[in-house]
């Protein structure tokens, strides 16, 4: 996608006008965005394998049922935060699953 081949520079714009700015998927921390919520790629691929399994072993892919992701994650870059002199508040930050430090 367009978006994540730019993910740095929108965060590095973002920066430079003092925007907070949020990705949907949890590695958009990870490229300088303040935070990242999304699916945990992990788990996903790991669901899919079974799906994989299933159908190797016979099933029809017709009657698989479609199952919604079930986990999510939220990454929380600090440094993105200070950059933009934000600060967020512990209740939050205690819901993360990773901060950035």
């Amino acid at each position: 996608m367009l978006t994540t081949a730019v993910a740095a520079q929108l965060a590095d714009l973002a920066v430079k006008h003092h925007l907070p700015i949020m990705g949907w998927f949890p590695r958009f921390a990870d490229w300088g965005n303040l935070m990242g919520y999304g699916v945990n790629g992990l788990a996903l691929c790991r669901r899919a394998a079974t799906y994989v399994d299933r159908i190797l072993k016979g099933a029809n892919p017709a009657e698989l049922p479609v199952e919604p992701p079930t986990k999510f994650e939220l990454a929380i870059n600090l440094k993105a935060a200070k950059a933009i002199d934000l600060t967020i508040p512990q209740s939050v930050l205690s819901q993360a699953d990773r901060v950035i430090e």
